[in-house]
């Protein structure tokens, strides 16, 4: 076994694949950029190498920072994780000729299947059911115009190196086919220096199923099982499960036999994932083959007990494989969330900065239920504008669905995450969905449930009795500790009153305290609009930025931030400004005058930090409704703004180049 290798990546992955070495005994070595002098893999690792400045262009992709790098630290190996060089036949190339091993598969595999184009001719020329399409490159704009024409819309234009919804656009006409050649192809070259695209029939509500598979060096291939990653925005997935919730034991046999075919017609030799749209009828196609470890293997781990990273390490070492296809087996079900730092309410743009809070919930095993957290961040860590927007991915792992999706949804809850917007409120409303908790799903689920965007679950009334326990509760402990405090004053504090408003945003209800003991830990017996008594109990106390008590027989999780003169609290993607007023300051409450908003309908607003691509029009032009103003890059992803109506562009303030902060002014207008 090796004593030392080298991660060549960042965040998360860089993380989790250290975690696994140091349990094996071997030695780590992390590389950094300017903008990763500080971050988390970095002060895991046994030695670290700084390798260049902020862009991946300069610093995770160059190839001989990586080699050189290794020289300098005597490291045996490479894992390369996921993105950035994990596909580059090139890479391994330049290391096996400096004769360091590279933990994945041989540079045929790569070349074949890395390459998406490549890989659909090997597959057909397999035998392998593909999807329509034309696997040559598009020469430009107007030649993706004529072969979507010819494979007939709607279309899926996609980059040859592409992974990880980069460089991916959908066309349903002659104008999304030119704009999303030309998205695709910058995307690509910017995210993997190869920006070759190709046209494929896109099939509509298909299920995304992929097989993970395990190859080693003397020719045994085996796989655990699918996973199943059909909830997707924008070609990004969102949330994973395994096993399928679809497939039947005759599919996934197939599914996965025909997987391992295919990885040993390349003499595959890594964990790798062959990956298949599935129809509703069952009916799969070859979509890819991933010749790398996948961003949700978590889920296959927990449902195999099989800890993919060491095996890549010991098929890499040229050990067999100690696993056959007879010893895998899926127990219970796991389920992967995705946190993103961006903003689900405005339209889920990329969000930067600094993690002023971020407490994820406890990773334990308890009563055969597991809660896992991968994250390459910790409490102060910079969000920044150069790489991937996820922060974590959170793993929950039950006997049965039902169970796992519980799991998640009180630990989403518990999440406690500030100094930058993220999607853990979409993620909680996921996971409260009846679509997705019966498995009705599809990759057009987010795009069919949320047309316009996702906005705030609305609360029922069992959401709206607990949250007024949780304030009330919190109300009555405050009070509590300025009696304390107040002395003399205690009897004008307002403790002993038994009558209250709870105004949760727009909505009131009556809560009467029918017992209560005042102090730490809180116990009461409330009553929420005349309903039958609900007794609430916590340890809770003032500042802590998650209540966690007991309503009635439920275990209870919920976020808590100060607002003026109240509490804002999340809760199963619910998000509510709850205020405890006596009935007399309620009715003065309702007689205050509403905030203003700022009418901002003459600008154009940079919606997150990042970098102008370019600028679509100029001063004078007028523009119809939906036609692009701009395009802004954050997070290796380009953001079209388009006219929300017909307008005439009054000023262009900036100019391509240009990085700018959250709602910089990029043009005004004449409404």
């Amino acid at each position: 076994m090796f004593k030392k290798i080298l991660v060549a990546n960042r965040g998360e992955i860089a993380c989790r694949v250290i975690k696994t070495a140091k349990r094996m005994g071997i030695g780590t070595v992390a590389v950094y950029s300017d903008a990763d002098k500080n971050a988390v893999h970095v002060q895991m690792a046994d030695e670290a190498i700084h390798i260049g400045a902020n862009a991946a262009s300069e610093s995770y992709l160059v190839i001989d920072k990586i080699i050189d790098a290794c020289r300098q630290t005597g490291a045996e190996a490479v894992h390369p994780g996921y993105g950035f060089l994990s596909e580059n036949a090139l890479f391994t190339k330049a290391l096996d000729e400096a004769g360091i091993v590279f933990v994945g598969p041989g540079k045929r595999a790569i070349e074949v299947m890395g390459d998406k184009i490549q890989s659909k001719k090997f597959a057909t020329d397999s035998g392998v059911s593909t999807v329509p399409g034309f696997l040559d490159v598009i020469k430009d704009a107007d030649d993706a115009v004529k072969i979507s024409k010819q494979v007939g819309y709607p279309v899926m234009i996609k980059a040859s190196a592409g992974g990880g919804g980069k460089g991916m656009r959908v066309a349903f006409n002659d104008n999304e086919a030119r704009e999303g050649f030309e998205l695709a192809t910058s995307e690509a070259r910017n995210s993997f220096g190869d920006e070759r695209c190709f046209v494929e029939k896109f099939i509509v509500d298909p299920r995304h199923i992929e097989i993970q598979v395990l190859g080693d060096t003397h020719g045994n291939v085996i796989y655990l099982g699918e996973r199943e990653c059909s909830i997707q925005r924008r070609n990004q997935k969102v949330i994973e499960e395994a096993p399928s919730s679809f497939l039947d034991e005759e599919t996934r046999r197939k599914m996965g036999e025909q997987s391992v075919e295919l990885a040993k017609a390349v003499d595959y030799c890594s964990a790798g994932t062959v990956e298949f749209i599935v129809d509703k009828n069952r009916n799969f196609y070859f979509l890819e083959m991933n010749t790398r470890l996948q961003v949700e293997h978590p889920v296959t781990e927990l449902v195999t007990g099989v800890d993919l990273v060491e095996q890549m390490f010991r098929i890499a070492a040229g050990e067999k494989l100690s696993i056959r296809q007879s010893d895998v087996q899926l127990n219970g079900w796991a389920i992967e969330s995705r946190l993103y730092a961006e903003d689900p309410y405005r339209n889920f743009l990329p969000s930067t900065g600094r993690l002023v809070r971020y407490v994820p919930p406890l990773e334990q095993t308890i009563d055969g239920c597991t809660i896992r957290n991968d994250t390459g961040v910790q409490e102060g860590s910079e969000i920044s504008i150069y790489y991937d927007p996820m922060i974590a991915k959170l793993c929950t792992h039950g006997p049965d669905r039902a169970t796992a999706i519980e799991l998640m949804s009180d630990a989403l809850d518990q999440f406690v995450v500030d100094g930058i917007q993220h999607n853990i409120p979409f993620l909680s409303a996921l996971m409260q969905h009846p679509r997705w908790i019966s498995g009705d799903i599809s990759t057009a689920f987010i795009a069919d449930e949320y047309p316009d965007g996702f906005v705030p679950v609305q609360a029922d009334g069992i959401v709206i009795s607990k949250l007024s326990c949780v304030a009330l509760s919190m109300e009555m402990l405050r009070k509590d500790r300025l009696d304390s405090l107040a002395g003399r004053l205690s009897r004008h504090s307002g403790q002993y009153r038994s009558n209250w408003i709870v105004k949760l945003d727009h909505q009131s209800v009556t809560a009467n305290i029918l017992e209560r003991e005042p102090g730490t830990p809180v116990e009461m017996l409330v009553s929420i609009d005349g309903a039958d008594p609900i007794n609430v109990e916590s340890s809770w106390v003032p500042g802590e930025m998650l209540w966690s008590g007991q309503i009635d027989d439920e275990l209870v999780s919920v976020q808590v931030r100060s607002i003026t003169g109240g509490v804002s609290l999340r809760y199963r993607g619910v998000a509510m400004n709850v205020r405890v007023l006596s009935p007399e300051h309620a009715k003065l409450h309702d007689l205050m005058p509403e905030r203003t908003i700022p009418d901002t309908s003459n600008l154009l607003l940079c919606p997150m930090p990042g970098l102008v691509v370019s600028i679509a029009v100029k001063a004078g032009q007028s523009v119809q409704a939906g036609e692009a103003l701009a395009t802004v890059e954050a997070m290796k992803m380009e953001n079209v703004l388009r006219a929300e109506k017909d307008l005439v562009v009054l000023e262009v303030k900036v100019k391509p180049g240009d990085s700018l902060a959250v709602d910089a002014v990029i043009m005004d207008f004449v409404v």
